[in-house]
């Protein structure tokens, strides 16, 4: 008979360990750790912020590979120096720690959101800011939901190419497509960098007033007064790649041209930090073998900002 515990083992993040500090083997291992952090640096126990790696993409309906993303951006880290001009922080200082890759579970999307949605809360503590790194953006509705269950006021900031607000694609409600309608359905959203959408999506964000912001002419910047307005103090950050202009980050499922830029991306992220709380983030759809190298170094530099700016901004709030 199979074993009845193994479904909740799975569905539990993993602990791992290198060589301890005394062993005299430590200075020798590849840490896989997100900026290739040792395990001093990278303790579960003093991290303000946890990665959880997804490698998951079954609903991809484009082009595939989304579930090499996570290792992608984790191999990429440990190429980055560790210093953040920007912020004058050392972002190893912030202690973060990155867990072994969660296992997809094969019996469809919503079981793989709710095993998601275990992990991450699972993961959550006081003071510390849980990452995910996918892997697909239907992924976002779990961690969404664990994060309400400690900020039940959260907004959810959405950056995208598309709307995802399709009730259903392809027979899927729990799919890609629909990752921003399950969001709405359970907390506030606001969707910026959207440029692709259906006549239903169309429909439904006038019909809700669902706040959304295109990507402004000519490389300005997003209003970000406005987009902060639509927001609440505690606020979770989903990044969708494909929300950059293809120019810089072709490595994604659904490309789409007349996106953002680096600095329209990052500085509204730092306008987040700054003015709100972010309480949780998720990087996801990139698809290393669909793009050049540089994409997914650009994508492990994304979650380093994000990482800084979640703590080092609330910090000095």
């Amino acid at each position: 008979m199979a074993d009845s515990s193994a479904e909740s083992r799975h569905d539990q993040p993993v602990p791992h360990h290198g060589p301890g500090p005394d062993s005299g083997l430590d200075t020798y291992w590849l840490h896989p750790n997100f900026l290739a952090l040792t395990p001093d640096q990278s303790a579960l126990e003093s991290a303000s912020v946890t990665l959880i790696p997804v490698p998951y993409d079954s609903t991809t309906s484009y082009r595939g590979g989304a579930r090499d993303g996570p290792a992608g951006i984790i191999a990429a880290s440990a190429q980055m120096e560790d210093y953040d001009p920007e912020l004058d922080l050392d972002v190893a200082a912030l202690g973060i720690h990155t867990l072994p890759s969660l296992e997809p579970h094969m019996g469809g999307p919503d079981r793989m959101v709710q095993r998601v949605r275990r992990a991450v809360a699972a993961c959550m503590a006081p003071g510390r800011v849980v990452g995910v790194l996918g892997g697909e953006h239907s992924l976002t509705a779990g961690s969404v939901e664990a994060h309400l269950e400690v900020f039940p006021s959260m907004s959810v900031l959405y950056l995208d190419a598309h709307a995802d607000l399709r009730d259903e694609y392809q027979g899927a409600q729990w799919g890609h497509a629909s990752a921003a309608r399950r969001v709405h359905d359970i907390c506030p959203l606001a969707l910026a960098g959207v440029r692709s959408l259906s006549l239903e999506e169309r429909d439904f964000i006038r019909d809700n007033n669902v706040p959304l912001w295109p990507c402004p002419p000519d490389g300005d910047l997003l209003p970000a007064d406005e987009i902060l307005a639509a927001l609440s103090e505690n606020v979770y950050v989903s990044v969708d790649l494909d929300v950059f202009d293809p120019s810089l980050m072709s490595a994604v499922g659904t490309p789409e041209p007349g996106g953002l830029n680096w600095r329209q991306v990052t500085s509204l992220l730092r306008s987040v930090a700054e003015n709100r709380r972010i309480v949780g983030f998720d990087v996801c759809e990139l698809a290393p073998s669909e793009g050049p190298t540089a994409c997914t170094y650009t994508a492990a530099r994304l979650v380093a900002k994000l990482a800084a700016y979640s703590v080092a901004l609330r910090q000095s709030r």
